[in-house]
């Protein structure tokens, strides 16, 4: 069975300490964040607004249903101001309806969005902690270079003292 396609390799869990170890993957994935971010931030103002308009629309369809029943009443008139009043109930109905449907869609985005700064803190948290592992081991072996540059050898120090 070829490596790539082991069950125990396809968690992504399990690679977490390999996201530091490739520059092209983490210059991607901030390419594809900076791109993405946007979209996601104008789709969320957009529900947002959608939201307002639709619970503003709701409220004018009650007045105007209160107001037809009133008009009903005091009038006492042969109009069929009913079906006009069933069909106001049915559009807040179904105003009702695409709210809780983006209610649902914004949730959903807010989670993406929580999930996606989670993962960049995690990547980034793993990337300053493999620079400064790097770091701390490139300066221990640029000391160990210098201290045993330093350090004359025996041959060394034998055939100048006999030169001399």
């Amino acid at each position: 069975m070829d490596v790539d396609t082991a069950s125990d390799n396809t968690s992504i869990d399990d690679k977490t300490e390999d996201f530091c170890e490739n520059p092209t993957r983490d210059a991607l994935t901030e390419g594809l964040m900076g791109l993405l971010k946007p979209t996601v931030d104008q789709l969320d103002e957009r529900i947002r607004a959608t939201r307002i308009s639709q619970i503003e629309l709701k409220q004018q369809i009650e007045s105007l249903t209160d107001e037809l029943l009133k008009i009903s009443e005091v009038l006492q008139c042969p109009l069929e101001l009913e079906s006009y009043v069933k069909k106001l109930v049915n559009a807040k109905h179904k105003v009702t309806i695409v709210s809780n449907i983006l209610q649902t869609t914004q949730d959903c985005l807010n989670k993406i969005h929580q999930a996606v700064e989670r993962d960049t803190v995690k990547r980034k948290a793993l990337f300053d902690h493999s620079l400064s592992h790097s770091t701390t081991v490139t300066s221990r072996e640029v000391k160990q270079d210098a201290d045993s540059e330093n350090v004359p050898s025996t041959e060394n120090s034998n055939t100048d003292t006999a030169v001399k």
